[in-house]
């Protein structure tokens, strides 16, 4: 079998050459570059802020407010997150390389989401808001994990020869 095309996948590979190419040119990978590591930083802290009201009783307006920007971190990682995808594979959201990592993406968002509406609406005791957070930081770890594992294949296949799946 003869070399990819320029519109054509290789098997196995996650990139054209023509949407690697966009990859790299884009700015939005430089700003999800950057929004990645932020996010998870601010993770950390609110899940040490939350554990610590769940264990104590005592911090709820700071665990409180580190959901809230976490959220909406999460949101802006979200939007230029389709931008990205848009730009590399010509749509906003579920291109069949990154279909899963989207599909966990909206559920984290839904629970995040949530959460907000619970805030706000007062329809959740403290407890309850919590133990969404929780919720929605586990499948947060998980939605991260898949797209550390897709930045890690896709770094092992920029340095493997073409034609061969990393």
């Amino acid at each position: 079998m003869g070399a990819a095309t320029q519109n054509q996948r290789e098997p196995g590979r996650l990139y054209t050459p023509e949407q690697r190419a966009r990859r790299d040119a884009t700015s939005w990978t430089l700003v999800q570059g950057i929004l990645a590591p932020l996010q998870f930083l601010i993770f950390l802290i609110s899940l040490a802020l939350v554990v610590r009201y769940l264990a104590t009783g005592e911090g709820y307006h700071a665990a409180t407010l580190s959901i809230v920007i976490k959220t909406a971190v999460l949101y802006l990682i979200m939007v230029t997150g389709a931008l990205w995808e848009k730009v590399v594979f010509g749509q906003y959201l579920l291109a069949p390389a990154f279909f899963w990592e989207d599909m966990v993406s909206f559920l984290v968002i839904g629970l995040h989401s949530l959460y907000i509406f619970g805030l706000l609406l007062s329809w959740m005791t403290p407890a309850a808001l919590m133990t969404t957070a929780l919720a929605a930081y586990l499948l947060y770890v998980i939605n991260a994990a898949q797209f550390l594992l897709k930045l890690r294949r896709a770094r092992l296949e920029d340095s493997a020869p073409s034609g061969i799946p990393a």
